[in-house]
């Protein structure tokens, strides 16, 4: 078990005052993902200050920078566009589509999608140039519309292969959408990511008639936090590419307010964990 807290004072979206909706203009990806410092050492200057951090915090506290990304705007975002939300929650949802659009099972990006997550991937590029370390582990939902982000956003960036985990998923139940493919599927279509051992063939956790409970996906959040502070300490940053859900759930794991993030939107944030002993 770890105690969490976040650190501020590094990016723009530290600010608890901050508007996630302003923060990056068109595609809501800011310069430097935020990075408040211009300089040209910027991304040297803040992995010095990690590492030193890692090293006078001694064996029980370990300090990581996740970059949260939620995937771009896919079909079913689209779907609760056209008709609202509370027509998509009591109806429209539970539909694979209305004959025009086609949101499940397992919704895709969209053609904007896919632009905000190239969007991403510019900047990507852009930071490279500053020295931005890579994530030293890529982590994704199951889900085809993070997929495919993930797979635009690290495009020509980074050749580490991600690992695809069931609970980075969106909150699942109901919403046709949410239902994700078969692990044939996946492995298939996108042999470029690993899938981590256990992952099921069939979506068993889905159903048609109930959602999942806030109390499950907040276990399911903390869950991937402690499995990745447990099981990779040499990596200091990560990326984990979501949903708006999940992510929120892990912010809250984390002892941060809710922050809404735009589809598309990249929530960089620095964790400092300490191993809680009995």
């Amino acid at each position: 078990m770890f105690a969490y807290e976040t650190l501020s004072g590094f990016f723009s979206q530290d600010d608890p005052l901050a508007i996630p909706a302003t923060i990056g203009a068109e595609w809501k990806v800011p310069p430097r993902f935020g990075l408040l410092d211009p300089s040209d050492e910027r991304w040297s200057k803040l992995s010095t200050k990690l590492s030193g951090l890692n090293t006078s915090g001694g064996a029980n506290t370990s300090y990581k920078l996740f970059f949260f990304g939620r995937h771009g705007q896919g079909y079913h975002n689209l779907g609760r566009e056209k008709y609202g939300n509370q027509a998509w929650d009591d109806y429209w949802s539970k539909l694979d589509g209305d004959g025009a659009l086609y949101w499940g099972p397992d919704a895709e990006l969209t053609a904007i999608g896919k632009d905000q997550a190239a969007a991403v991937n510019k900047r990507w590029k852009e930071e490279l140039a500053a020295m931005i370390p890579l994530p030293d582990k890529l982590y994704c939902s199951p889900m085809r519309r993070a997929i495919q982000t993930n797979i635009i956003t690290f495009e020509g960036v980074s050749s580490r292969r991600p690992v695809i985990v069931e609970n980075c998923r969106e909150e699942y139940g109901v919403h046709r959408c949410d239902q994700r493919s078969t692990r044939s599927y996946i492995a298939d279509t996108f042999p470029q990511f690993d899938i981590e051992d256990g992952f099921t063939e069939k979506d068993e956790l889905w159903q048609a008639d109930s959602c999942e409970t806030a109390a499950h996906i907040a276990g399911r959040a903390q869950s991937v936090l402690e499995r990745i502070f447990l099981e990779d300490k040499d990596a200091v940053f990560v990326s984990i590419t979501a949903h708006a859900f999940i992510i929120n759930n892990f912010l809250h794991t984390l002892g941060r307010p809710r922050y809404v993030l735009p589809v598309g939107g990249v929530l960089p944030i620095v964790v400092k964990a300490t191993a809680v002993t009995n």
